[in-house]
């Protein structure tokens, strides 16, 4: 294979997407790609993450991930996202930094990377694949390839599977409720593998 770079970027306030984002860390790895964990910035203020033990937690035991930058993202072949829904979007924290992408995008420096995104919600159909597809909507203005998981693998039609990308349902206790972990894991390996097609082709180009 090819040798691929992985950037996995995620926004977790509570940790849901930083424990599917580690399940992809851990994939990428056994598939062989050179992995980069990383995280944006959080942009809420102190006093709503002190309101809540669980972000505030979350956000000290998680400190030390790097945040990503625009370098990471050139670096990458491919990326995978995961992000929590917000009324059926983007967290506001994920769209900041995408915001900040039009400088490489106009340079054409984030055409033909291949991307891939997953998304957690508090309850079933809670806007988790609708979060996924405004995330994928940026995508294509880059001119990224999807690499939508489909109906490629098994995994995909237990809970938490579907065509778009993994997605999960958090209880009141903050856990998942599906056990995602072999959708995440074919959904990244996937990811790796069109991404090793398109470096194949465009360096044979």
């Amino acid at each position: 294979m090819t040798n691929v770079n992985l950037a996995i970027i995620y926004y977790s306030s509570t940790g849901t997407n930083y424990q599917l984002s580690k399940m992809a860390e851990q994939a990428g790895k056994d598939a062989g790609a050179e992995v980069k964990l990383l995280r944006v910035e959080e942009l809420a203020p102190e006093s709503a993450i002190e309101s809540n033990p669980a972000w505030k937690q979350h956000l000290e035991e998680t400190k030390n991930v790097p945040v990503v930058s625009l370098e990471d993202l050139e670096w990458a072949d491919a990326i995978i996202f995961s992000i929590p829904t917000r009324f059926g979007n983007l967290p506001a924290q994920m769209k900041q930094f995408l915001d900040t992408t039009g400088g490489l995008w106009f340079q054409g420096k984030l055409a033909n990377k291949v991307v891939s995104a997953m998304a957690s919600a508090s309850n079933p159909h809670g806007g988790q694949e609708m979060t996924i597809n405004s995330l994928y909507t940026t995508m294509m203005h880059w001119g990224a390839i999807i690499a939508a998981p489909g109906y490629t693998d098994d995994s995909l039609f237990a809970a938490g599977g579907n065509p778009y990308g993994t997605s999960v349902t958090v209880d009141q206790d903050g856990k998942m409720i599906e056990d995602v972990e072999a959708a995440v894991k074919h959904q990244a390996a996937r990811t790796i593998q069109v991404a090793d097609w398109v470096k194949k082709g465009l360096n044979n180009g």
